[in-house]
């Protein structure tokens, strides 16, 4: 892709499947990777990797649901790495429960990692981009926010909230050269898919069940969302902003 060579590249959730797939990728176009996590351990790992690999990358460890550690992180960053070219925002967890048997507590856990995690970063970083007058911000959210899953009604609420506020600062900062997209991979081969599998009870049958549901025959993998991914943070798609992509196999098609 055009363009990411020396930018530098904020993968929030860089610990997890597709996050270590994303800066993987990232640092395979020449950029400098900052890979943000809550697991220390997870951040450390992905960007020692790439430095082995000759890439360049820089691991953050931060609670994104914490406000003032999460703008401190920021500074941080552009203090050490630069200016933020690209804001990958891939944080994200859930566990099946059907909604009438949630409550509050857990309600609140969902909406702050899923969706307050996001606003948190993506206002200190967007501000900045704002002044500079350039800036991509990519968001994961999930074919749950288009199609509904059973079983995961407030992760599939935050994740439609997360496509809706990026075609928001899309409008509202496209004029200061700054773009917003979303991909939303479907159902995907990582750790929060297998926990997500286990805490519904018969994992090989939901298992089936989601592979027979996607009309290529197989469940997505990490390795097949960061096309898109880096699409969105290059040139490329210097003129493409407020678009939702899913990448799922054929799982849902939408015009």
């Amino acid at each position: 892709m055009r363009g990411l060579a020396g930018k530098v590249i904020v993968v929030t959730g860089g610990g997890g499947g597709i996050g270590t797939a994303t800066c993987r990728r990232f640092a395979e176009e020449g950029a400098h990777v900052v890979v943000v996590d809550l697991n220390e351990n997870a951040a450390r790992k992905v960007a020692a990797e790439i430095g082995t690999a000759g890439g360049k990358a820089m691991p953050i460890a931060v609670d994104l649901t914490n406000h003032d550690a999460t703008v401190a992180a920021v500074a941080r960053i552009e203090e050490e790495a630069g200016p933020i070219d690209v804001l990958v925002n891939g944080i994200g967890w859930d566990v099946f429960t059907p909604f009438l048997k949630s409550g509050p507590d857990f309600w609140t856990r969902i909406i702050d990692i899923n969706l307050r995690g996001v606003l948190n970063i993506t206002h200190p970083v967007l501000s900045r981009m704002a002044e500079r007058g350039h800036g991509r911000i990519v968001s994961i959210a999930s074919d749950a926010a288009r199609g509904g899953s059973s079983g995961e009604s407030v992760y599939a609420a935050c994740k439609a909230g997360i496509i809706a506020f990026s075609k928001t600062i899309a409008r509202e900062h496209a004029r200061q050269g700054i773009t917003a997209n979303v991909v939303c991979p479907g159902v995907t081969e990582t750790a929060m898919l297998e926990h997500f599998m286990e805490s519904a009870g018969d994992k090989e049958k939901l298992r089936t069940a989601f592979t027979r549901a996607v009309p290529m025959g197989r469940l997505g993998r990490p390795e097949d969302l960061p096309g898109a991914i880096v699409f969105f943070a290059s040139d490329d798609a210097a003129f493409v902003t407020g678009q939702v992509m899913s990448v799922s196999g054929g799982l849902t098609m939408h015009g």
